[in-house]
């Protein structure tokens, strides 16, 4: 079979993985759609704070499906032992690892495309206007998000302190970022804190396109982007096999 053929076996196969595993699923999955529900349910009868929210859970969504799961799955597969094995039969290692991040990346399209869905049919959100600068932004956030969890497993210890870490990094950023309420709000230091990372410029740019607005979109894209490009040098850099 051919490298990329490989890639496809390996992507199905983490495909039935993820849905097997119901606490996986659960919370990288059905717990921002949760969230989005339970907080745009409070909020339902004012839109300009469905417009923040839409955006902000899309955003999370990204994050959580790439991050928080790679840098658990990688972190689990090195401490088992699973990677080490991997690494001595035939599979080449992009396709094996292409199949891992295939998975997390189609969780993140599909969640993006959920939480529009909800957002227009339950809470009369307006169909994105510009559905290319959407499409754009999703999938960047997807690759810097993936690069970033590649790279963080790297730095945890073991299996155990998966939560510990992630959390560390997934729930401020989330509270400073412009998930739940518009960034414009947060005092200056926050702001600028929060605007050296990429989640707030991923959510201003899925706001771009599913609400409309002034927007800096090569500024915000760049910032992603060296965030991208700097993970990925990190995570292929000091990939670790066990």
């Amino acid at each position: 079979m051919t490298g990329l053929a490989l890639a496809w076996e390996q992507f199905r196969l983490e495909r039935k993985l993820f849905w097997r595993n119901p606490s996986a699923a659960f919370f990288n999955f059905i717990l921002p759609l949760l969230l989005l529900l339970l907080v745009a349910s409070v909020f339902a009868s004012d839109s300009s704070e469905l417009d923040v929210l839409i955006p902000g859970i899309a955003g999370m969504s990204v994050m959580a499906t790439t991050f928080n799961a790679l840098t658990f799955n990688l972190t689990f597969l090195r401490e088992e032992g699973v990677l080490k094995r991997i690494r001595g039969t035939p599979m080449p290692t992009a396709s094996y690892l292409g199949g891992m991040i295939g998975s997390a990346v189609i969780n993140a399209f599909v969640q993006v495309a959920l939480v529009v869905v909800i957002g227009h049919l339950l809470y009369g959100v307006a169909w994105p206007r510009h559905p290319l600068t959407l499409l754009a932004f999703t999938a960047l956030g997807v690759a810097c998000f993936a690069a970033i969890g590649v790279a963080f497993s790297h730095a945890i210890p073991n299996v155990d302190s998966v939560p510990a870490y992630t959390n560390a990094v997934f729930l401020p950023l989330i509270l400073i970022s412009g998930v739940f309420y518009s960034s414009d709000h947060l005092p200056t230091v926050l702001d600028a804190i929060a605007r050296t990372f990429p989640l707030t410029h991923v959510i201003d740019g899925l706001s771009a396109g599913i609400v409309g607005g002034p927007f800096d979109e090569w500024g915000a894209a760049g910032v992603v982007g060296l965030w991208a490009a700097g993970a990925a040098f990190l995570a292929v850099r000091y990939f670790r096999w066990e």
